[in-house]
């Protein structure tokens, strides 16, 4: 279980930095986050925080798959950092928007899962002092089932599976499976190809693999797992 501070210590610098194959975050809302600076930097040995982007973009320097699943616009200041991140901004980190999504959840590598109350934003996520950060709980855990249930959910509304029958579509600035669907359109169109007659899923990350024995295209099959072999 985490409480307050221990979302910074146990998720935020020790669980996210560590992540191998993928990182995927769900959260309400999104905002700048400063965090100490890695050890052995300069910025360390002065004791300067980062932002928390810098973690995110080595991340994606080492290969990991990042999935940012929000619902409201990012604050400013979290806008202005990934401006200032080109690996980022330019296709790195992927964020996909949906007005519905009010779970906070972290899943990494298809090991270890996080679920609580905390949004990705430094007072949800301990990085502020003991009186300012919020009160916060949460779980972490490396259950197989609540992975499994995790991930799924997560896809779905990640690959726009959720959107056809969404009572709230009329309100949504840009609904998933039509941002993707322009997307798969631009791209036959670049590649002189016919456009897709449907949108195309998003496809599971390098190295996911499914856990049971169903076939991948099977309809009842469970999400893609990436936990590491």
């Amino acid at each position: 279980m985490l409480d307050g501070a221990d979302h910074y210590d146990e998720l935020v610098r020790k669980a996210i930095p560590g992540a191998r194959v993928s990182l995927w975050i769900a959260t309400a809302n999104v905002k700048e986050m400063r965090v100490e600076a890695p050890i052995g930097t300069a910025a360390r040995a002065k004791g300067r925080f980062v932002s928390v982007l810098d973690t995110l973009a080595a991340l994606h320097r080492a290969g990991v798959e990042l999935r940012f699943l929000h619902a409201g616009i990012p604050s400013r200041a979290f806008r202005a950092e990934l401006a200032r991140q080109p690996r980022l901004r330019d296709g790195g980190l992927p964020m996909r928007q949906c007005p519905r999504v009010h779970l906070k959840l972290v899943a990494i590598d298809g090991r270890l899962l996080y679920l609580g109350s905390a949004n990705f934003t430094g007072a949800g996520l301990g990085a502020k002092g003991a009186g300012r950060r919020n009160f916060e709980m949460g779980l972490l855990t490396e259950d197989d089932v609540w992975l499994d249930a995790a991930q799924e959910r997560f896809d779905r509304i990640w690959s726009g599976r959720e959107c056809k029958g969404c009572g709230l579509r009329s309100a949504c600035p840009k609904p998933i499976d039509t941002a993707l669907a322009a997307k798969a359109t631009a791209r036959a169109a670049a590649s002189g190809a016919c456009p897709p007659r449907v949108p195309v899923p998003h496809p599971p990350s390098s190295g996911a693999r499914l856990r049971r024995t169903r076939g991948a295209g099977s309809p009842a099959s469970p999400s893609p797992r990436t936990r590491k072999t």
